[in-house]
């Protein structure tokens, strides 16, 4: 979708943009303090763009058109090649017409096209003499830069000697990765600075800074290779873009190689599209922030035909994708309890488009983030959304500030029924617990992907409550046909089809029974690979926090938690057993002593003598069809480990299979961008054929 222009009416709106415009820039190059977002500026940009073209004689001499980096930065360290900005488009259509331009200028149609992601960093050139890095400038006004080598040291991915003796500068981004960015505003607020707003302008301020008391990693990847030697203008001045890459890559230059979206050639304009679809649909997995993809001309032939212009050359493009980051005013906080007694915070904000999406919420995480952060009320606050990804708060833009915003304030009793709250982890909880939000806990352990208790519907589970009938979890098994036919509605049939419900509960496998009692730090893929790995609940209850640990995905922070709260459920878990409720997993067998995850897991709960899935990591995405239509995601990944194999939600180079049904997006893009195999619902069902649909008692074969 291409970006819309700014509607500039006349000259004296046309001069105020212009100002504007070269003030962001010069605050997002310098230090990342600008007062527009990235869609912002880019509509701004093209809104004086479009007025110039129809006023040519009124072209101010400061306007950011036409120069590099908005014309807004200077350096005093001349470049040995001029270090250009690229020109944008914005659609396919745009893009298909900068091709047919990149054919006139050349005399024949481009058939190599080199496509790599556009990464929202700070552009820098590193000059290595001999095989030693020397000096590191930033971009500056395209001509000079500013020298920056006392951030060397600092930046991962760009080392101090290269692999072979050569006298190279070495182009690329600066960026912090979106865990060096935690981590920095970490160690910004431990020394009582305020956070940085996003990634780039934490890398753009680290970079320069010469006295802070600290410093924080950044990582580089390199994008261009420049020879500074006349022997070495010899050896690479013909070769194309993507051996050039490869060669600094062997010199031991962090490229985009060893990424998700590594750096790949096409063919066509029509493989280039493709390409940028795949960019874009693993954008919100990826660990650092792109903004677009950048597309150029692989041949040296190619791009010296084109040429390049006083801002950027001819032979390359960015095609940019829709922000996924936008500043908006934080104008509330929510505090809102989740069906284990943890007490959210929520911003409320000024409404916001971002991809398409109007967002007037987003996640603020804990209480200890907002103080970390420190987020006002009134904030201008940068909020990042990618895909589907839950809209959260980065930071407050603290440059923006009037100073009439003011405190967050922090509950002192549980918004939701008074009690008192646990402050002892990051995550503030009521101390009722469950208990506090019953009726939501309830409900979520009856679903179908926990005990599967069909006719216990949240309406029906308030009635229980408010008639003192049910208060936790163990109190449903123990429900008598009298107390059930005294509930308003509940006839004689509707009570014995609950009651068998609530029968037939008792026999599902401890892996729902598990996460029916919603332990905090396990879901339904966790809690089964806590039931297959110790496969009885006594064993489960027996683990200390090294124990729990040895179960795949549970680290050293979630292992206590699981273990502390396990003791604590322990009076209602005696009673659900006491009641009949199943507390083991059918299939699997618990580990020996000192035997690690990995070697008791490999065959747990897989099928007697192996079955067809056997060793193999498999993901599900997108909307099943055919015999599977009607599972839900829990039980397709039951059906998964059935047959013998791993079910997972991410895919990565350790997955075997990616089962993508009608509307896989992004995880069909990341399979294919891997190289993993992927397979439709219909071929899947006829793979595990044998193993769909549940036992006649419920549980997992």
């Amino acid at each position: 979708m291409t970006t819309p222009a700014a509607v500039i009416e006349d000259a004296a709106a046309y001069a105020q943009a212009v100002e504007a415009a070269v003030q962001a820039a010069a605050a997002y190059y310098r230090d990342g303090t600008s007062a527009l977002d990235d869609d912002a500026y880019d509509r701004l940009v093209r809104g004086i763009d479009a007025w110039e073209a129809g006023h040519p004689d009124q072209v101010l001499p400061g306007s950011p058109t036409g120069k590099v980096a908005g014309g807004a930065v200077e350096g005093d360290v001349p470049h040995t090649v001029a270090m250009l900005s690229l020109d944008n488009v914005f659609s396919p259509e745009e893009f298909t017409a900068w091709t047919a331009s990149l054919a006139r200028r050349v005399g024949h149609d481009v058939t190599r096209f080199g496509v790599e992601p556009k990464l929202d960093g700070l552009a820098v050139a590193a000059r290595y003499t001999r095989g030693r890095l020397g000096q590191l400038i930033t971009r500056g006004d395209g001509t000079a830069g500013e020298d920056v080598s006392h951030a060397i040291g600092t930046v991962e991915g760009l080392p101090r000697e290269l692999s072979e003796p050569v006298t190279v500068e070495v182009r690329g981004e600066i960026l912090m990765t979106h865990a060096q960015f935690e981590h920095a505003n970490e160690v910004r607020a431990a020394h009582g600075g305020q956070p940085f707003a996003n990634p780039r302008g934490a890398a753009a301020g680290s970079l320069r800074a010469r006295e802070r008391a600290y410093t924080v990693p950044m990582t580089f990847f390199c994008y261009g290779l420049l020879p500074l030697t006349e022997e070495g203008r010899d050896a690479l001045a013909d070769l194309p873009h993507s051996e050039l890459m490869a060669r600094a890559a062997a010199y031991g230059v962090n490229t985009t190689a060893g990424t998700p979206v590594p750096g790949t050639t096409a063919d066509s304009a029509e493989q280039v599209l493709a390409r940028v679809r795949e960019i874009a649909a693993l954008r919100p997995e990826l660990p650092f922030g792109i903004d677009g993809i950048v597309i150029k001309a692989d041949l040296a032939a190619d791009q010296r035909a084109a040429g390049s212009g006083s801002r950027a050359p001819r032979w390359a493009i960015a095609y940019k994708l829709p922000a996924v980051e936008k500043i908006t005013r934080l104008t509330a906080v929510e505090w809102n309890v989740g069906r284990t007694g943890v007490i959210a915070p929520r911003a409320v904000l000024e409404p916001v488009e971002i991809d398409g999406a109007t967002i007037t919420y987003a996640t603020l995480h804990n209480p200890a983030d907002i103080t970390r952060r420190d987020l006002r009320l009134g904030d201008q606050v940068m909020v990042h959304r990618a895909g589907d990804v839950i809209p959260r708060v980065e930071a407050p833009v603290v440059h923006l500030r009037t100073g009439e915003e003011q405190p967050i304030a922090f509950p002192e009793a549980c918004p939701r029924c008074g009690a008192g709250i646990d402050t002892s982890q990051e995550r503030w909880r009521c101390e009722q617990g469950r208990n506090c939000h019953l009726v939501a806990s309830l409900s979520y352990a009856a679903g179908r992907d926990q005990l599967d208790i069909e006719g216990l519907g949240h309406t029906r589970v308030v009635q229980l409550v408010d008639a003192g009938l049910v208060a936790d979890l163990a109190d449903l098994f123990t429900l008598t046909r009298d107390q059930v036919l005294g509930l308003e509605r509940m006839g004689g049939t509707s009570t014995d089809n609950l009651l068998a419900a609530i029968g037939a509960a008792k026999g599902r496998p401890l892996s729902r029974v598990l996460c029916a009692l919603g332990v905090r730090g396990t879901g339904r893929s966790m809690s089964r690979r806590i039931a297959r790995h110790f496969a009885t609940m006594d064993h489960i209850r027996a683990a200390d926090a090294e124990a729990m640990r040895q179960v795949e995905g549970i680290g050293t922070e979630k292992a206590p938690s699981i273990v502390e709260e396990l003791r604590t459920l322990a009076p209602l878990i005696d009673r659900l057993a006491a009641s009949g409720v199943n507390m083991t997993e059918p299939g699997a067998t618990p580990p020996a002593p000192g035997e690690t995850a990995g070697e008791q897991t490999a065959d747990a709960g897989a099928a007697p003598g192996g079955g067809p899935l056997t060793g193999m990591t498999v993901v599900v995405t997108g909307t099943m069809t055919d015999a599977l239509e009607n599972l839900s995601r829990n039980q397709m990944n039951e059906l998964v480990e059935r047959a013998g194999g791993r079910a997972s939600s991410t895919v990565s180079k350790k997955t075997t299979l990616v089962v993508a049904g009608e509307g896989a997006g992004s995880k069909r893009a990341k399979a294919q961008a891997l190289g993993v195999e992927l397979t439709t619902p219909a071929a899947f069902a006829a793979l595990v054929a044998d193993f769909i649909g549940p036992p006649a008692d419920g549980a997992a074969r």
